[in-house]
């Protein structure tokens, strides 16, 4: 049985977004996750962003498992830390 290793999608013109920025576009996305497609919460943000640091951005959550941006281009926070916390407690390992 193969293994299938996501990959993170690099974008040709790379934007290396500060911290902060990473920061608020995660709190806009979990503020209003399963309501709003991409564009929407590009709009909504606090700041400007410039689109492919967004989009950088998003690539990230994506890859790292907080967020899945479904086939209407709508974006869902899925990442659940008390769970994690409560799975630690019970001894099980979480990747």
């Amino acid at each position: 049985m193969q293994k299938t290793v996501m990959k993170f999608k690099t974008n040709r013109l790379e934007r290396s977004p500060r911290l902060d920025t990473i920061l608020m576009v995660e709190k806009t996305v979990f503020k209003y996750s399963s309501d709003k497609t991409v564009t929407q919460i590009w709009k909504l943000l606090p700041k400007k962003v410039m689109w492919t640091t967004f989009t950088t951005i998003l690539n990230y959550l994506e890859y790292s498992g907080k967020i899945i941006i479904e086939k209407d281009r709508v974006v869902t926070w899925i990442w659940n830390p008390g769970r994690v916390a409560e799975l630690k407690k019970k001894g099980l390992v979480v990747a």
